[in-house]
C-alpha cells in the first residue's frame, strides 16, 4: 500500500542545507523522497552519520551481491518492514540481482528459483532476524565453509544492518512508497 497509512513521525523535517541536499539527491537517484531519510532529518547528526554508514556499506565487496540482496530481503520480510521490502524489490534488480530470485525470498523453502547456497543464506538471515535469534552452530559452520570467513562476517553484518533499518522503519510507521510498482517484480509477491 502506498500513502494509505500515516507515519508515526512527521516526514517534513526542518529545511536545513543537509535535508535539502538529501532530498534533492533522493529525488534524482530514486525518483522520490525517501521516507527514512525524511524521518531521520529531525536529527541532522544522526542523518549524516547514517548517510556515511550507508556509503561505507556500499563499498563492502567480500559477499556476492546476489547473496547480499537475498539476505537483506529475507531480513526485511522476516521483520515485516513493508518499506524495506518495497524498496528492496525495486533496487535489487537495478543492482544486477535476478528479479525471480528476489520474488522467491518470501517462499524460499519451496521456490525453484534459488540455489541451495542461496537458500542457506536466506535461512540464516531469517534465523538472525527472529526474536530470539534462531542461528545454529551448523548454519554458521556450513556458511563459513562455503563462503569463507570474510564473506560470512559481511553477510552477518549486512543482516544486522538490515535488522536495524527494518526495525527503525517499522517503529516509525514507514510503509511502502510504491517502488515495487516501478519494477519488474509483480505486486502480488
Amino acid at each position: 500500500m502506498t500513502g494509505t497509512r500515516t507515519a508515526r513521525i512527521p516526514l517534513d523535517p526542518p529545511r536545513t542545507l543537509l535535508t535539502r541536499v538529501v532530498d534533492l539527491y533522493s529525488r534524482r537517484r530514486y525518483g522520490a523522497r525517501l521516507q527514512p531519510a525524511a524521518a531521520m532529518g529531525h536529527h541532522p547528526r544522526l542523518l549524516l552519520t547514517e548517510l556515511r554508514h550507508e556509503q561505507a556499506l556500499a563499498r563492502w565487496d567480500r559477499l556476492d551481491p546476489t547473496l547480499k540482496a537475498l539476505a537483506v530481503m529475507s531480513s526485511a520480510v522476516t521483520i515485516g518492514c513493508s518499506w524495506c521490502v518495497d524498496f528492496g524489490y525495486w533496487v535489487s534488480p537495478q543492482d544486477g540481482v535476478d528479479p525471480a530470485k528476489v520474488r522467491a525470498v518470501p517462499s524460499w523453502r519451496t521456490s525453484d528459483a534459488l540455489t541451495d547456497r542461496e537458500r542457506r543464506v536466506v535461512e540464516y538471515a531469517e534465523a538472525m532476524s527472529t526474536t530470539p535469534p534462531g542461528v545454529t552452530d551448523g548454519m554458521v559452520e556450513a556458511l563459513r565453509r562455503e563462503l569463507g570467513e570474510a564473506a560470512l562476517v559481511e553477510l552477518t553484518m549486512m543482516v544486522a544492518v538490515e535488522n536495524s533499518r527494518s526495525r527503525f522503519n517499522a517503529a516509525m510507521g514507514l510503509h511502502s512508497q510504491g517502488f515495487r510498482d516501478r519494477c519488474d517484480v509483480p505486486a502480488g509477491t
